[in-house]
């Protein structure tokens, strides 16, 4: 076993530095090859950012192992990447003024307060990750002189952060529940997640180095989540989403840069926001 831990120490922490160009590099090159990003999630890349900065500014306060550093500063690159290319080829409105015209979202899907990260310019975009990055940098030079607060708030940043980035499966295990199918959600992702999984519970268990509780109570989490998906997968298969009758036309876009609605009656197949891409 001893052996086998010593494996271990060395290929998780490559795994996990790699595994954000592992897991998104090739839904970016997607995005970019057909020049258009209709079905991506913007909250992958809102999610990712917010939960990396949160690691980044942990880091002095808890001072943990390296690698799990390394992989926030390559995880803030990838995805700073793969927002970029979604804004750039955001599909084009189908009407003037209408839901289209809100990047990423469904016909159906419902506001969120000031249209949170549904805006329709990409520079409000930057605007917060700017603020939010400026914010932290600030209560870092702040808190850091008063060792009694920075403790406190450097362990609130890394259960928050650690929290937000374990709930991207959640979307995921709901609209797989609503549909009742795992249609669109590939098997080689799943079983990425799984051996990701696996490879940090026994890093985390065994290592040497320092992983705060944070990283291990949420990498549970995670696991739970990712192991229910795999019990989905099983239960539903990759077949068709069940779609109900007199359902909200579906409106698809066409090569020529516009979009066209499918009529209620006949049978369209529904499409859903695919949330299978993240970060083991």
């Amino acid at each position: 076993m001893g052996w086998f831990t010593t494996l271990s120490g060395y290929l998780t922490p490559a795994f996990l530095i790699l595994s954000p160009l592992l897991s998104y590099s090739d839904q970016a090159y997607s995005m970019y090859r057909t020049r258009s990003s209709a079905g991506f999630s913007l909250d992958i890349p809102l999610i990712m950012l917010v939960a990396s900065l949160l690691r980044i500014f942990y880091y002095p306060g808890a001072k943990y192992d390296n690698a799990l550093l390394i992989q926030s500063f390559v995880m803030v690159a990838m995805q700073v990447v793969l927002l970029k290319i979604a804004l750039d080829h955001r599909p084009a409105p189908y009407s003037k003024g209408g839901d289209a015209a809100v990047p990423f979202a469904r016909v159906n899907e419902s506001q969120r307060p000031f249209n949170f990260w549904q805006w329709r310019s990409p520079k409000p975009y930057w605007q917060f990750l700017l603020s939010l990055f400026a914010g932290l940098l600030v209560c870092e030079f702040l808190l850091a002189p008063i060792p009694l607060v920075y403790q406190s708030y450097s362990s609130l940043l890394g259960y928050v952060g650690l929290s937000v980035e374990a709930t991207l499966p959640i979307p995921q295990l709901l609209a797989n529940a609503r549909s009742r199918s795992c249609k669109g959600f590939r098997l080689s992702v799943l079983a990425s997640w799984l051996v990701g999984d696996a490879m940090k519970m026994f890093w985390f268990f065994t290592s040497t180095t320092s992983i705060p509780w944070a990283f291990k109570i949420c990498g549970m989490f995670q696991a739970a989540c990712d192991a229910l998906l795999g019990v989905q997968y099983l239960l539903y298969g990759d077949g068709e989403t069940v779609t109900k009758a007199h359902q909200s036309p579906i409106y698809e876009l066409q090569p020529n840069g516009f979009a066209t609605a499918s009529g209620h009656g006949g049978h369209s197949p529904g499409r859903r926001t695919s949330t299978t891409e993240k970060s083991t």
